[in-house]
């Protein structure tokens, strides 16, 4: 069984990857989806959206990263999985779920699943191109307005080279609005000979066990689950394992947001460091009374030193 950590475009960036695997149970994260159009990218983008790719494409705790592409073009796609392999990634994941406006007008994503022929062309173009020995995988929704095409295009995916199937149990129409359809999960399962992750709705250990009896997998990939509670992993992981973990309070949780707010203000100017905090902490809200008075301090803080005396750092830590 391994447990996933998803990409989610805008959230999980290199910071939230390093600080969410340094809490245990995650087997492997993703990029954010790396957006292919008509061309070859410079390889400065994969460094600016997966900078662990100078580190052996792993995290700081030693998680290995894969690096997800989004498009429609199959050859373009092709060619910019090539250099992704040759800058360091170990599998290419290819994204097929994501439901934004934007990104569907400009036929990426979701909006792609209404044609499975593509979606088999684009793994097959993919799979040809890159190493053997590099996996290729892929993201999908149940379809964009209706699951009853999911099976056909989790079969297209696969029969052109997809090693692995992730399956976020909704349509793109569903967004994210429970439930997650997890008997889905199943009838994908149930179609395809490659291994099939169950995803969408999975916000606590409860959450997963019925996950797993209603979809009948093992594998899970975690999203907004997981960083709304850090620690989901690394419960799930324990009751796997058949050992004990007592779940972090907040007082834990504290340190891994200093260490978030450093790593921000590192990376990214005064004026974006105190959003991305703000937009973690809202997050959290949902698991920590604690962020809850918290957030409300940070709603309107913009001052950076500021931001790190509610987060408990000393300006003369901070500076």
């Amino acid at each position: 069984m391994q447990i996933a950590l998803a990409p989610m475009e805008g959230l999980v960036d290199n910071i939230l990857r390093d600080v969410l695997t340094q809490v245990g149970g995650i087997d492997w994260c993703v990029t954010e989806f790396i957006r292919v159009c008509d061309r070859l990218l410079p390889a400065a983008t994969f460094d600016k959206l997966a900078p662990e790719l100078r580190q052996g494409a792993q995290t700081a705790a030693g998680v290995p990263l894969r690096v997800q592409l989004l498009g429609s073009d199959p050859v373009c796609l092709a060619e910019n999985a090539v250099l992704a392999c040759e800058l360091g990634a170990p599998v290419i994941d290819l994204n097929f779920g994501c439901p934004a406006k934007t990104v569907n007008k400009s036929r990426g994503g979701a909006v792609l699943l209404k044609e499975p022929e593509l979606l088999h062309a684009i793994l097959r173009e993919v799979r040809r191109a890159v190493p053997a020995h590099i996996p290729v995988t892929a993201k999908m929704r149940l379809g964009f307005d209706s699951p009853d095409g999911a099976l056909d295009c989790a079969l297209a995916l696969a029969e052109g080279g997809a090693e692995q199937l992730v399956v976020h149990a909704r349509t793109k129409v569903d967004g994210y609005k429970p439930p997650a359809h997890w008997e889905w999960v199943a009838k994908v399962q149930d179609v395809v000979k490659v291994p099939v992750y169950a995803n969408g709705e999975v916000w606590t250990l409860e959450d997963w066990r019925r996950c797993r009896e209603v979809s009948g997998v093992e594998d899970i990939m975690l999203g907004r689950g997981l960083v709304s509670r850090p620690d989901l992993a690394r419960q799930i992981a324990a009751e796997r394992d058949g050992v004990e973990f007592v779940p972090m309070d907040w007082h834990s949780l504290l340190p891994l947001i200093q260490d978030f707010w450093g790593q921000a203000r590192a990376q990214m100017t005064p004026r974006q460091a105190p959003g991305r905090l703000k937009q973690w902490v809202a997050m959290l809200t949902r698991t920590y009374p604690e962020a809850v008075a918290l957030f409300t301090e940070l709603r309107r803080e913009t001052d950076c030193d500021r931001v790190g005396q509610l987060i408990g750092i000393p300006v003369s830590a901070a500076a």
